[in-house]
């Protein structure tokens, strides 16, 4: 076994690695950008390297830097995680050459693999079915759509050195093809230096089935079972679990050994993951084989009990496989559920900025448990637009698939992030969906359960409204009432901090703002007794506080409003209070008069805004052009993913304020359309 191992990767998956590695007495280096100079993962490694600037393409995906820092540091092993370089073949020769293991299979196995073209000719070859599609070299647009008309439509476009949703699009007309494959086209490049795409007819409520293999150098081979990722939005996974429901153990053994028959085609060696789309009747095609560690292999691990990460380390250092096909059980259900930086109700886009709060449920990390997260960022870390905005995964364990949704909706409600918005309220609300519970899993899923899953903001209740006062009272160090026994009160009445007035009364009126809305609330004291008004008239109201793991910015709350007990967690941070509880949070903004007054329009006013940071890619119109409701303007991307802006209503174009290349900030002013 080597002693040294260098982790050409960041967030997440560095932190996980390194964990491992750490457990097995192995010495990790991290390698970091100017973005992550105090990132989490370098912090998790023993030593670290810095390989250039933010974008990835002068760092994570600087191979030549990266395997300097390997040998520089006496790195005996590579270990690439997933994304980056995991599936450069260069790279891992390069890394062989230098007498650096490889954590991974062979380079001539990443080729075959890496090109989702190549491989559907070889598994086409090896009799495993594919779906109806064209998988050749002949990239000619006109050429291109001429084979999607023939395979009939929606077809999927699809990056054919792509992965991670990038690079894809469903086409649902000839009309549309041609630009749709050019958007397909850039977002390929950019991510992957590589525009082929391959076609494929797109399967109507099509499942997601994907197989752990694992193979070392002493022959052996075996499959880890599967997992349904079918779950997904944008082409990316959302929700991943293991093993899949309702299959059957003859449909397990039949794609574990077709998987198995893949990774020996191409002499394959450590993890791959071999991705079947299935449809309804049970019926299943070969989609890609992803030569490296996914990110949802930590179902896997809950499931087998085996670490494997531990596998692959042993794997590269020469070691046959821990465990063989006869040796390998399920045992129990296990979810994950990954925690993005995004905003679900604005199409999933991501969100940029500091994570001022943090808050998890008690959990195991980087191994398994009942509750399980594997995370790369901390309170106080910033989510950039450079990487995948991922914060965490939260993976639970259960005896079957009903006490794992439940321990996982247990999870969510105890998951709380302040300073971007996330995902986890609408995980809460998958988690709580009548098709998932059912297990009527598809690909379309999320889609088709829209109106539930992505409902119309709701106006704050009462109860939400008492914990965001009862936190602004807490905080500026009112008593709880109802708490102080007899004899255990002040010394000194002086220091009594109860609200006492003279008179024996005390009044706080307190403005909300919900959803652009004006809640108004009065918090009254008349001798002992405490009332709240939140315009249903004055309640009876009582609150008490306890200690939470960031005392100046959390309050863990209880309150009694009208008889009525509610708990949960307040977060205020600036002039806004994040309240979690009822299974979601709520965020109100405390109105300052004074503030608002100061309130001004931007530079440039009543127009179409940015709605993410990004930079300008392609911009279709000009001044003085006239757009129809629909149409698209301009194209931004962020994170590696196009974003399309279109207009919102009919109209004259009457100034677009940036040019391609240009970044922007969210909010930013983009395009001035008049009527």
């Amino acid at each position: 076994m080597f002693d040294t191992l260098l982790i050409a990767n960041r967030g997440e998956i560095a932190c996980r690695v390194a964990a491992t590695a750490r457990r097995m007495g192995i010495r990790t280096v991290a390698v970091y950008s100017d973005a992550d100079a105090n990132a989490r993962h370098v912090a998790a490694c023993d030593q670290a390297v810095y390989i250039g600037g933010s974008e990835p393409r002068a760092s994570y995906l600087r191979a030549d830097a990266i395997l300097q820092a390997a040998i520089d540091t006496g790195a005996g092993a590579i270990h690439p995680g997933y994304g980056f370089l995991s599936e450069n073949e260069a790279f891992a020769e390069a890394a062989e050459k230098a007498g650096i293991s490889f954590v991974g299979p062979p380079a001539s196995a990443i080729a075959a693999m890496g090109s989702k073209s190549a491989a559907k000719s070889l598994m086409e070859k090896a009799g495993v079915p594919l779906v109806p599609g064209y998988h050749g070299d002949n990239q000619d647009p006109q050429f291109l759509k001429t084979q999607a008309d023939g395979i009939g439509y929606p077809v999927l476009i699809k990056a054919s050195a792509g992965g991670g949703g990038k690079g894809m699009r469903v086409v649902e007309s000839s009309g549309a093809f041609l630009d749709a494959l050019a958007s397909c086209q850039r977002e390929a490049a950019s991510s992957f230096g590589d525009d082929r795409v391959l076609i494929e007819r797109y399967l109507q409520k099509p499942r997601h089935i994907e197989i752990q293999v694992f193979a070392d150098t002493h022959g052996n081979c075996v499959y880890l079972f599967e997992r349904d990722c079918s779950v997904q939005r944008r082409h990316q996974k959302v929700i991943e679990e293991a093993p899949a429901p309702g299959m059957t153990e003859e449909r397990r053994r039949a794609m574990g050994e077709a998987a198995v028959a893949a990774a020996r085609a191409v002499g394959y060696v450590g993890a791959g993951t071999v991705e079947f789309i299935s449809e309804p009747d049970g019926r299943f095609y070969f989609m890609e084989m992803n030569t490296r560690l996914q990110v949802e292999h930590p179902v896997t691990e809950m499931i087998t009990g085996h670490d494997l990460v531990e596998w692959q380390l042993r794997v590269a250092a020469g070691q046959p496989l821990p465990a063989r096909q006869e040796d390998l059980r399920i045992n129990g259900h296990a979810i994950e559920a990954r925690i993005y930086a995004e905003n679900p109700e604005k199409g999933f886009l991501p969100s940029i900025g500091t994570l001022a709060y943090l808050g998890l449920p008690p959990h195991t990390a980087f191994t398994n448990g009942d509750i399980r997260v594997d995370g790369g960022v901390r309170t106080g870390d910033t989510i950039t637009p450079f990487y995948d905005p991922m914060i965490a995964k939260l993976i639970v364990h259960g005896a079957d698939r009903d006490q794992a949704r439940a321990r996982m909706l247990q999870a969510l409600a105890q998951t709380q992030a302040v300073g971007v918005q996330t995902n986890v309220a609408f995980l809460s609300r998958l988690m709580s969906d009548t098709a998932f519970a059912a297990a009527d899993l598809d690909t379309g899923l999320i889609e088709r359960q829209r109106a539930t899953l992505l409902p119309e903001p709701q106006a704050a209740t009462a109860a939400t409204l008492a914990l965001a006062s009862a936190a602004v009272l807490v905080r500026q160090g009112l008593a709880q009432p109802g708490l102080t026994s007899p004899g255990k009160g002040p010394a000194d009445p002086w220091d009594a901090r109860d609200g006492w007035r003279l008179g024996n009364q005390y009044q706080r009126h307190l403005q909300w703002v919900d959803n652009g809305e004006t809640r108004r609330v009065t918090v009254a004291r008349q001798g002992g007794a405490w009332t709240l008004d939140s315009g249903a008239g004055a309640q009876p109201f009582l609150w008490r506080s306890h200690a939470s793991a960031n005392p100046n910015l959390a309050y863990g709350l209880r309150i009694t409003l009208a008889g009525h007990e509610n708990a949960g967690t307040v977060v205020l941070h600036g002039d806004r209070a994040h309240v979690f509880g009822e299974g979601g949070v709520h965020v109100l903004e405390l109105y300052d008069p004074l503030t608002h007054a100061q309130d001004t329009q931007g530079e440039h006013g009543g127009g179409l805004t940015a709605p993410m940071p990004g930079k300008i890619i392609s911009i279709l119109v000009k001044a003085g052009d006239t757009v129809e409701k629909g149409q698209p303007l301009l194209v931004m991307e962020a994170m590696k993913m196009e974003h399309t802006i279109s207009a919102p209503a009919d109209g004259k174009v009457e100034e677009v304020f940036y040019g391609v290349g240009d970044q922007v900030t969210e909010g930013a002013e983009l395009v001035s359309i008049g009527a």
